[in-house]
């Protein structure tokens, strides 16, 4: 068995090709015949979440499953840390053992600039990010390579420490340099003048409010937390909205969005206001946006599909190149 570790992720991972990656794989989950069932999770100490993400590929040739912890209070370890087991689709004789930490951070934000493709509008100038952690700072590198027109990326969070850290960090970022990175005062005031937002926090409480947002924003929210939503219900109401999937995105948690669950659940919207999954926007059976005006939401819960993409690309990049450890199990 191949074993990658967190730095050897790190240095196989292609952030531009993981893109294609895992816009093929939802491509796959949307109209070809995978099998990736809703997550499954049991819950531990402080509020953490054990979760397992199993799924297989067959047009990728990816059989494989994911472990993931969320623990929101950690404070010297990541709040999400995972392992990737793959394994051979054909015998089932399990092939590398990957770190899944940096991966789920990466394909995450990969997903968000796929829907962001489709959605977001052409000429959009100001990426807000609402959130300091690892998904902001995988946000803020990810949406500059798919948004030709950006010019300012305004970060902001509940810590005004800790979002001006982050600009500094990306200010050094070379691959960011030709960008204005900001720091606003509050989340409110910086998604009054966005056109696009990335929500990215652990927030039971909505830090995207409808009142907050002008016309023509897209959204992409990735936070999570089985005890609330960062996203408001009359957001969720007014937008265009698309989801990796819909059998995961309405399941109950810790598979599905509160965003959509509540809002169900309330009267407010059905189901059928799922407008597509990004898959069916690839390949081209939904439309995208197709409304200057338009309010675009992509909610996010993750799905198994983007996690096989990703290890798949990074094990084949180590079997190529010589890295990682060969173990017997």
């Amino acid at each position: 068995m191949l074993v990658l570790t967190r730095a050897d992720v790190a240095a196989l991972l292609d952030l531009d090709a993981l893109a294609d990656a895992v816009a093929s794989a939802l491509h796959e989950l949307s109209v070809g015949d995978p099998s990736i069932p809703p997550r499954i999770g049991a819950q531990g100490l402080h509020g953490g979440l054990l979760a397992a993400m199993p799924g297989s590929l067959p047009e990728l040739g990816a059989l494989g499953a994911k472990l993931v912890t969320v623990f929101p209070e950690n404070v010297d370890a990541p709040t999400h840390q995972a392992i990737i087991a793959m394994f051979e689709p054909e015998t089932g004789t399990p092939t590398a053992l990957v770190d899944g930490t940096l991966i789920t951070a990466a394909r995450t934000a990969a997903a968000s600039a796929v829907a962001t493709r489709f959605l977001a509008r052409a000429d959009a100038e100001v990426l807000v990010i609402a959130g300091t952690g690892v998904q902001a700072r995988a946000h803020a590198r990810a949406m500059p390579r798919v948004c030709a027109a950006l010019r300012e990326i305004t970060i902001a969070g509940r810590d005004a420490g800790a979002a001006d850290a982050m600009a500094r960090e990306l200010r050094d970022d070379d691959a960011l340099s030709l960008l204005t990175i900001t720091v606003a005062p509050s989340i409110e005031t910086a998604v009054h003048g966005a056109d696009i937002v990335c929500a990215t926090t652990h927030s039971p409480d909505p830090v995207v409010r409808r009142e907050w947002l002008r016309d023509g924003v897209h959204v992409n929210s990735v936070g999570f937390n089985t005890a609330g939503r960062e996203v408001d219900a009359e957001t969720v109401r007014d937008a265009l909205v698309v989801v990796e999937s819909r059998a995961s995105a309405l399941a109950p948690v810790p598979a599905g969005a509160n965003e959509l669950l509540w809002p169900i659940r309330d009267g407010i919207i059905t189901a059928d206001h799922v407008h597509a999954e990004v898959g069916e926007l690839v390949a081209g059976t939904r439309p995208g946006r197709t409304r200057a005006d338009e309010i675009t939401l992509y909610k996010s819960v993750g799905v198994a599909a983007e996690d096989l993409a990703a290890a798949s690309m990074v094990v084949a990049a180590a079997l190529t190149r010589g890295l990682g450890t060969v173990v017997d199990i």
